[in-house]
């Protein structure tokens, strides 16, 4: 359901607002910005709740705002020619920032669910085994991709055959269904494995230092994590005692900001994470921009959902590749690899801008689109056409922002889409890159499990991904600044050169872990890097 709304929820903005993607936009900084400012909150509330709680919690939210979104979309859908007359269609903007609002609640639901499965419980259900770690980490993102090829084809059928009214039905009744099944499935695997009940904030001291103990008689722990331990064992106590105050509890939710960044700085991964952060600072990938920017190219749903689909596919081998890569190099060049195929992959979105068919024309100014949408006279609901359900299921009408002259329904507009040389290569690349981007992905993500103490698991997860959203955030100033499609294919080159900067962190970090040993590639690290390498995890941080 989640992955169904991912993909719709872009073309609909998409639909509704002129075929710009400037709300689209709009509706990206939104969700970046809050996860920015409360993924460190969001964190550390996993932290303090029991995890069964922490995960009906979040499930049961998200899959309602998702519901609710789908029936004011149906209403909006159904009823926008009305809005439009009332209020000069100031009442059809109130609807979009509703609209806007709850499906940003419903992310960061996401957020929460995310972080306590993904980085929190399934440490848990692997153990000490860290091979069974990454087997599990690898299967969860194969489902994840499987569902990235079944939930687009099926609503993007279904949109483009039907309407978009029923497209927005039937993604709030499949949420309603697969709340039910995945609320019974998270109480089955919570009986199933006891360990996941152990754990609240009050036993987090003693936790810490039964951690310390164990790490002690093994092997040295980290210099960042043995700061975050001493800090949390020398803090805990007074905390206990003090009588909290009011103008304590106002000050609390900006302090565990400040300290889940200073911890996130601390991390012996800090630099892995920083690298990963930097690939989010992309147009290359299948979020809200590209499909938004796909569709005014003229792709219709269905074509968008089958490459959404292969993308899927290639993320698929992506995971096959880091279990393999992993088993013969180890973890840390198993990254370092990953990254290596991912920018090779992405020299062909570069090359794609200078080839025919690439709308990229730096002559037309990038501000034109806002200076004639929110300057002038006219109100931020603009309906391009008075026909609303054909240019959905039809071929696409004018996107291009003014640069076609055609009308919808002139039929000489099928020759604009016919140089596809530029296109093709565009998700070409992004496709293939997949494999690269989900095999770093995977490693990171397995570096933070191993070398987080659990206690801390939430907010430093939390605050990776407040710095990925930072640098997505980042990503949608650039369109907002620059939303014509004329202007996309400088918005690919700087995403390309993000991604090399990201790359290049990750370089440093693999090299200050492993040393001279980088390059040797013929046993893989048992455990992780910061525990097989002392003296490399010194000068991490």
């Amino acid at each position: 359901g989640d992955r169904m709304w991912h993909f719709a929820v872009s073309v609909f903005l998409v639909e509704l607002y002129g075929n710009s993607l400037l709300l689209t936009a709009v509706y990206g900084l939104v969700v970046a910005g809050s996860v920015l400012l409360l993924g460190a909150l969001i964190g550390d509330w996993v932290d303090k709740n029991s995890r069964l709680k922490v995960a009906q919690t979040s499930l049961v939210v998200q899959n309602s705002s998702v519901i609710l979104c789908g029936v004011i979309l149906m209403i909006i859908f159904l009823f926008k020619t009305q809005l439009l007359t009332l209020y000069h269609g100031w009442l059809l903007t109130l609807c979009y920032i509703l609209v806007i609002t709850i499906a940003n609640i419903a992310n960061l639901a996401s957020t929460a669910t995310a972080i306590t499965i993904q980085r929190d419980w399934i440490v848990v259900v692997a153990g000490e085994d860290r091979s069974k770690l990454a087997d599990m980490n690898a299967t969860i993102r194969r489902i994840d991709q499987l569902t990235n090829i079944l939930a687009p084809m099926a609503v993007g059928q279904i949109m483009t055959f039907g309407s978009p009214m029923i497209g927005c039905g039937f993604i709030s009744g499949w949420n309603l269904m697969s709340m039910c099944v995945e609320y019974l499935l998270l109480w089955k695997v919570y009986q199933k494995t006891p360990t996941l009940a152990h754990k609240s904030a009050k036993v987090e001291a003693s936790e810490l230092k039964q951690l310390n103990v164990k790490k002690e008689s093994d092997m040295k722990p980290a210099e960042g994590v043995q700061l975050i331990i001493e800090k949390d064992i020398a803090g805990f106590e007074p905390q206990e005692e003090k009588e909290v105050g009011c103008a304590a509890r106002i000050a609390e939710p900006f302090i565990t900001f400040r300290d889940g960044w200073v911890a996130y700085y601390n991390q012996p991964v800090f630099l892995a994470g920083m690298g990963l952060a930097f690939l989010y600072m992309t147009v290359l990938g299948f979020d809200c921009i590209t499909t938004g920017y796909a569709y005014t190219q003229g792709l219709s749903g269905s074509v968008l959902s089958l490459l959404m689909g292969a993308s899927a596919v290639t993320g698929i081998m992506g995971t096959v590749a880091f279990t393999w890569l992993r088993r013969k190099c180890g973890l840390i060049r198993t990254g370092l690899i990953s990254g290596v195929a991912q920018f090779a992959c992405l020299i062909l979105c570069v090359i794609s801008v200078f080839m025919p068919g690439s709308p990229m024309d730096l002559t037309v100014s990038p501000f034109a689109d806002i200076s004639a949408r929110l300057f002038e006279n006219q109100p931020l609901p603009t309906i391009a056409s008075p026909e609303p359900e054909m240019i959905f299921a039809t071929g696409m009408p004018n996107l291009l922002n003014g640069s076609i002259a055609p009308a919808n329904s002139d039929p000489e507009m099928s020759p604009e889409p016919v140089p596809l040389i530029s296109v093709s290569l565009l998700f070409a690349g992004v496709i293939a890159a997949r494999v690269g981007l989900w095999s770093f992905d995977l490693t990171v993500t397995q570096l933070l499990q191993e070398n987080v103490i659990e206690s801390e698991r939430g907010i430093i997860n939390g605050v990776q991904n407040s710095m990925n959203y930072l640098l997505d955030l980042l990503h949608f100033i650039m369109v907002i600044l620059a939303p014509n499609p004329e202007a996309f294919g400088l918005l690919v080159l700087i995403s390309v050169s993000f991604v090399a900067m990201g790359h290049i962190m990750y370089f440093r970090f693999a090299q200050k872990s492993l040393g001279k040993q980088l390059f040797v590639c013929h046993t893989p690290d048992p455990k992780a890097a910061p525990d097989s390498s002392p003296p490399g995890n010194t000068s991490t941080v």
